[in-house]
């Protein structure tokens, strides 16, 4: 009897100890389920709020550089996303559709040619804005026509156009489409003078462009351009190389998959370059290390490439050091501006610090 009474009450206590640690397993399970769903809803919400950033940002461009320029914003097509998940789903494999500006300056004469510039946003997730406005009034004034494409990837759109991000992959040809578009919408565009720039991600994108598509571009600026993915991700953040392991993107880490961020690398393209380049980088760059384009300029010498190239040493702006509004930026810009037009021969060219200065605040009144 005692033996029963003992085999029961270690069969309780077992049974007891079972739906405890199930009930405890179960709490976690639901807690785990619970900081899931939070995450989800606040990541939610940064896309909903980078959607109202994104429409006051593109309220401001009328009001900023509406008095020099008719701006647009036209819906185009890419290729079909690079990652379809479920290719039986209704529209899986469909082009996907992307935003991009158009900006035009009023004073041009809709009869003849004029040269394009494709202007690719920089980010790894981001979108085009406001923070060009000085560029964009300086190319407005030399009489470019200016195509940005807000291309996969970018934000202000949804989670679904920010899962969407293909860098260094399919986002080129997006930049590609948006070049191709205003050639075959616009009789005023000059298909034999077109130029593409950009800084940053989109210096990479513009290396990339030229890289693949050379006969579609007469002449091409990188500045601080991403130029070696796998050195980047060697010096990059944990969170930042996240952005690129996630299962919507590439899927895996530079380790366990080197040749794929070797591909989305400008670097192992060097032997293809044909386009006329002018590359800037600067040495106290904390965003885009000066050893990814020193890696570079490396390769395409080594290819015995012909291109134009410029170190600049600690200069202040970092990453920024020729965006922004300093008077060391603007000589820079007259410098970029100078090799662009050597191909692109623009109606008119920004030659001093004062075109500059006109260019931004005075524009209507440059003097011919």
């Amino acid at each position: 009897m005692k033996n029963v009474n003992l085999f029961l009450k270690i069969f309780m206590l077992s049974a007891f100890i079972i739906a405890t640690t199930m009930f405890t397993y179960a709490q976690v399970d639901n807690e785990q389920k619970i900081i899931e769903l939070i995450n989800q809803r606040f990541e939610d919400l940064g896309h909903r709020l980078d959607m109202i950033d994104k429409s006051i940002d593109d309220l401001a461009w009328y009001n900023r550089i509406g008095d020099i320029a008719y701006i647009d914003k036209v819906y185009i097509t890419g290729p079909p996303p690079a990652n379809i998940k479920d290719p039986l789903v209704m529209g899986a494999a469909n082009p996907v559709r992307f935003y991009t500006y158009v900006f035009i300056p009023r004073d041009i004469d809709p009869q003849k040619k004029y040269p394009l510039l494709v202007l690719p946003h920089g980010g790894v997730h981001a979108f085009f804005n406001t923070y060009h406005i000085h560029i964009l009034r300086e190319m407005m004034t030399q009489q470019y026509i200016v195509v940005a494409p807000d291309y996969r990837g970018s934000t202000g759109y949804g989670r679904k156009m920010y899962e969407l991000i293909d860098y260094g992959g399919l986002e080129n040809q997006d930049v590609k489409a948006s070049r191709d578009y205003m050639i075959e919408n616009y009789e005023f565009v000059d298909s034999k003078r077109v130029g593409i720039i950009g800084w940053s991600h989109g210096g990479m994108i513009t290396l990339m462009n030229i890289f693949e598509y050379p006969n579609e571009y007469q002449v091409a600026f990188a500045g601080v351009p991403v130029s070696d993915v796998v050195a980047r991700m060697g010096y990059a953040t944990d969170g930042y190389r996240e952005l690129f392991s996630a299962d919507y993107h590439i899927g895996k880490t530079a380790r366990e998959n080197i040749e794929e961020y070797r591909r989305r690398s400008p670097v192992n393209h060097a032997h293809k370059l044909q386009t006329p380049l002018l590359i800037h980088t600067n040495t106290n760059d904390n965003d885009v290390y000066v050893l990814e384009v020193e890696n570079l300029i490396r390769a395409l010498k080594a290819e015995g490439k012909k291109f134009e190239y410029e170190i600049y040493k600690d200069i202040p702006g970092g990453h920024g050091f020729d965006r922004i509004d300093t008077r060391f930026a603007k000589e820079t810009r007259l410098k970029i501006y100078a090799f662009l037009a050597k191909q692109l021969n623009p109606p008119r060219l920004l030659k001093t610090i004062k075109d500059i200065d006109k260019a931004a605040y005075r524009p209507l009144e440059f003097e011919k």
